[in-house]
């Protein structure tokens, strides 16, 4: 089951803001929740733990349920590439990652929204599936009927914008539209995960 509670509970729990509103209360509170909360040494893990987190925060990041991750696992092995860089790239072209990757949503949890309620389309038609794998040269863009909402008005004057475009997209934000123009490389992937845990964690 994908998590439903508060989204910065997580990143308290993972040790890292995993979303941009997540920076700003986990400089007030970068300890673990809970009532034991300050006194957890976040160190103490054996191995199973660290792997387990890590595994955990890829998921938690990417907002997919424990079986949409084993599934894209086992998607991964099935590459040529290196599993876990193959693994990142998969969770990286899922159509809510991207939403949110281009500036079009605040959050990942907004993103899968967007996609969910029909607000989104892939080459001029509707997809409703937030775990959709877009292809590179594919064009993903607000539908014109949603356009008018105060979310996507936002996206269009660059709100929800990284300082510096994914390398793999071309935006276009006051046209509420981007094209996947390659397929993302490990390195181009910025997130807070180190996937080679997660290898061993599969691989276990």
């Amino acid at each position: 089951m994908r998590y439903t509670g508060p989204k910065v509970r997580l990143s308290r729990r993972a040790g890292v803001p995993l979303t941009r509103k997540a920076v700003r209360y986990f400089e007030q509170r970068p300890y673990p929740p809970g009532e034991h909360g300050r006194k957890t040494n976040r160190r103490s893990s054996g191995d199973y733990g660290l792997r387990l987190m890590e595994k955990q925060k890829l998921r938690w990041y990417y907002d997919v349920s424990e079986r949409q991750l084993r599934r894209y696992w086992d998607l991964a092995v099935r590459r040529s590439g290196a599993s876990g860089a193959e693994l990142v790239t998969i969770l990286e072209t899922r159509l809510a990652s991207l939403v949110l990757r281009a500036g079009l949503a605040p959050s990942i949890y907004a993103a899968r929204q967007y996609v969910n309620h029909g607000h989104i389309a892939v080459d001029g038609r509707k997809v409703d599936i937030p775990s959709y794998l877009v292809k590179p040269g594919q064009v993903v863009s607000v539908r014109e009927r949603s356009r008018r909402m105060q979310p996507f008005v936002a996206a269009a004057e660059g709100v929800y914008a990284d300082e510096r475009t994914a390398a793999y997209l071309s935006v276009e934000l006051p046209e509420l539209r981007f094209t996947l123009a390659q397929r993302p490389e490990r390195e181009q992937i910025a997130i807070p995960v180190d996937e080679q845990l997660v290898v061993e964690f599969y691989s276990r």
